[in-house]
């Protein structure tokens, strides 16, 4: 009854790991309500200040900060954001392959590129791959505070401001719904087009204590509240698409438990009818 043996212990050995991904599965679930809910609370006042940034571009105040400068695209920089862990599906493979064909136009049509990345899975596939990482966190962390952000997002700005590069891509998944997570590609900088209603409304908005002061901290807050919501974003699109993973792991268990102990019943009877006919061939030769 070897076979019977070693087929027990595949069986606790498939149980043991069932037992792991329906907790993880468990886990997972948890933070991504926690992650939909810091979603759901930030994205209001986003969507407020993008809009109130459509109009700052459309208009002409007396100050125009460099980071409202529209430039040929000479050189360019995009920031990866990617979880820290694996376990995900092809979450991390779709973001780095949306960033990887990203790259690879741009060099195509002779623009220079250069890489920032948050979390740990994209921080090591451009290591890798020996490509110019001028900014990085790793790791990103499950609860990443806007503070923690904020060196990364200087680096970018303070090269945009500078001239150094023309354009600036944000590459991370998006959160449609538990079961669907799109790896999106969105510009940082330059700002976003304005509306047909803004461009038709050449109206301004009245600056106090100034035009300069007002227009470069409302910059500040809308880079910054754009690269955390994405951050946020990723994080939601990281659990639902491990819990999927995980799910799908516990039911590929539970299946093979089965297809086991078939096999394993199999077995027992094969050797309990070959011991039986041996002892009635015994028998016999009596």
């Amino acid at each position: 009854m070897a076979q019977g043996k070693e087929i027990r212990s595949k069986i606790r050995s498939v149980q043991s790991t069932r037992k792991i991904t329906r907790a993880m599965q468990m886990v997972a679930a948890a933070k991504m309500r926690k992650a939909q809910e810091r979603m759901r609370a930030a994205r209001p006042y986003a969507e407020g200040l993008q809009a109130v940034m459509r109009h700052v571009r459309a208009a002409h105040p007396e100050y125009r900060d460099p980071l409202l400068a529209v430039r040929p695209v000479r050189r360019a920089a995009v920031l990866v954001i990617t979880s820290d862990r694996g376990l995900a599906g092809a979450l991390n493979a779709n973001i780095l392959r949306v960033a990887v064909g990203l790259l690879r136009g741009w060099q195509d049509a002779g623009v220079e590129t250069e890489i920032a990345v948050m979390g740990n899975k994209g921080a090591a596939y451009f290591r890798r791959l020996g490509a110019p990482v001028v900014a990085q966190l790793a790791p990103l962390g499950d609860r990443p505070s806007l503070e923690s952000l904020l060196g990364v997002i200087k680096v970018l700005v303070d090269a945009y401001r500078a001239g150094r590069v023309d354009r600036i891509a944000l590459v991370y998944s998006r959160f449609e719904n538990t079961m669907n997570q799109v790896a999106v590609t969105e510009d940082l900088l330059p700002l976003p087009e304005p509306t047909p209603r803004a461009r038709e409304h050449r109206w301004d908005y009245l600056y106090e204590p100034d035009a300069r002061t007002v227009v470069s901290d409302l910059l500040a807050r809308y880079l910054e509240t754009r690269v955390y919501g994405a951050v946020i974003e990723n994080l939601a699109s990281e659990q639902a698409a491990r819990m999927v993973a995980m799910r799908a792991a516990t039911d590929n268990a539970g299946r093979l438990i089965g297809d086991l102990k078939l096999a394993y019943n199999k077995a027992r009877q094969a050797a309990i009818t070959q011991e039986i006919a041996e002892i009635v061939g015994g028998a016999s030769a009596v």
